[in-house]
């Protein structure tokens, strides 16, 4: 039988193959919206455990994942066939993720000691699922086009299932939190809610999988090996620099543990948390503008715009204050649609570092460079939740009681100015990088001419 050829491919990708890959990531992001914003509270509150062994759990996992996740992306990248190479985990991935998710809110009825060993260990089996999952579903962006365009709409795409799925849920969770407990237990009232959104988030998953296809097909029969996955990692040095401005999301990541905190004991008002839920899918909406931009302009350059407008307005946010909840929720607005619309830019500068690795290696490895996103996503969201257990408890925090003054205040200063920390250190990383669109487009260029010599 003729092996399948290598290919290019710039076929058009049609509409619905977009809408399957937001469904699919707007599913999977029921799971990391509900357990990156509310498992922190889930356990102070609701458990009973404290914010410093909070923060040891998330530390562990991650320590966990450092470990894990480049075995999980070398395993992806080392086994290709020539039916595909990711769409086959986001077959079965869903389902371990959807359970692991739902052990994550289960609070059993044993001792502390029990309750915070099984804590851990769900916590860890959560993301160890995941990274089964999300993996692949970032590096199919590589796959299904070779197009560099085509890429960028289809990680634009991406992020805006994320971004909508993480926003989703921050609307819709508190509504049923409130709707259950008036009929139950507030640990019954938790797991309900998350039994409800994680099987509509299988069936999202299940439609991204079925409706996408993969075009750009690698030779099944290019061996690779442990070393020269290595040796692709060590070559990609934008990809580092890239994961480090991924990773430094960790100040957003804060204000999304904190935020819930701040509207029930600054604003006195839990219910405002599903505004600010709203908020998040809506900013999402802004993305249909970045394919547009990133024609006339390069995408390091809209990120950098985006970056100096969020580090201002959090200023003029923090020196105006709280007090006026309208003007609150309007900052809140804006900084939300500045960090949403960086989402795409930083996955699709990204996306193009898998080329420049194939062309200084001559192999090609979507699922190490998507998998160090993951990762440092991760690492960004266990990182968040530890310093925000650490900051919880130097503020004086007290689980269900009346905060002081410096609690709040300390509060306010997460949610307002503290990101604008992250954005300055992103615009330190960018200006080492020098990997634009035109070495890219050459990077193309080179690995096809190599095609073309092997096939002549």
């Amino acid at each position: 039988m003729e092996k399948p050829t290598p290919s290019l491919t710039t076929e058009k990708v049609p509409m619905q193959e977009y809408l399957a890959y937001f469904a699919y990531g707007f599913g999977q992001c029921f799971s990391f919206g509900i357990v990156g914003s509310f498992i922190l509270i889930f356990y102070t509150d609701i458990v009973g455990i404290s914010s410093l062994v909070a923060s040891v759990i998330f530390l562990i996992a991650r320590l966990w994942d450092a470990i894990f996740d480049p075995i999980v992306s070398a395993f992806i990248d080392k086994h290709r066939s020539s039916t595909g190479k990711f769409r086959k985990y986001m077959k079965f991935a869903p389902i371990f993720v959807i359970v692991s998710t739902i052990a994550c809110f289960v609070a059993p009825d044993v001792d502390m000691t029990g309750k915070i060993l099984y804590a851990g260990a769900t916590y860890i089996l959560w993301g160890t699922c995941y990274a089964f999952s999300d993996i692949p579903f970032w590096s199919l962006s590589t796959v299904i086009s070779a197009s560099g365009q085509a890429r960028t709409n289809l990680l634009t795409t991406a992020n805006l299932g994320v971004f909508g799925g993480i926003g989703a849920v921050g609307f819709i969770f508190p509504l049923m939190l409130t709707y259950f407990k008036q009929h139950s237990a507030p640990t019954s009232s938790y797991l309900i809610s998350v039994a409800i959104l994680m099987v509509v988030g299988f069936v999202l998953m299940e439609i991204g999988y079925r409706y996408t296809k993969e075009r750009v097909i690698s030779d099944s029969a290019e061996k690779i090996t442990t070393r020269d996955i290595v040796e692709a990692v060590k070559a990609n040095k934008y990809m580092f620099i890239i994961l480090i401005i991924f990773f430094l999301k960790i100040f957003m990541e804060m204000v999304n543990n904190i935020i819930i905190y701040f509207f029930t004991y600054n604003l006195a008002n839990a219910g405002l948390m599903s505004i600010f839920g709203l908020i998040g899918t809506a900013s999402a909406l802004g993305f249909f503008l970045i394919p547009v931009l990133t024609k006339k302009y390069k995408k390091i350059q809209l990120l950098r715009c985006l970056l100096v407008a969020d580090i201002l307005i959090r200023i003029v946010f923090f020196l105006t204050g709280y007090r006026n909840v309208v003007l609150v929720f309007v900052f809140l607005a804006i900084t939300q649609c500045l960090y949403s619309a960086t989402g795409p830019l930083v996955s699709a500068m990204l996306a193009e570092t898998v080329e420049y690795s194939e062309v200084k290696t001559g192999k090609r490895f979507e699922a190490i460079v998507f998998g160090g996103q993951t990762f440092a996503s991760k690492l960004a969201i266990a990182a968040a939740g530890a310093l925000t257990g650490v900051l919880l408890s130097v503020l004086g925090y007290q689980a269900n009681a009346t905060q002081s003054s410096t609690t709040l205040t300390g509060l306010f200063i997460i949610i307002s100015i503290l990101p604008a920390l992250g954005s300055l250190l992103r615009l330190l990383m960018l200006s080492k990088y020098d990997y634009t669109e035109t070495e890219f487009k050459e990077c193309q260029r080179i690995i096809a001419a190599r095609k073309q010599g092997h096939q002549a």
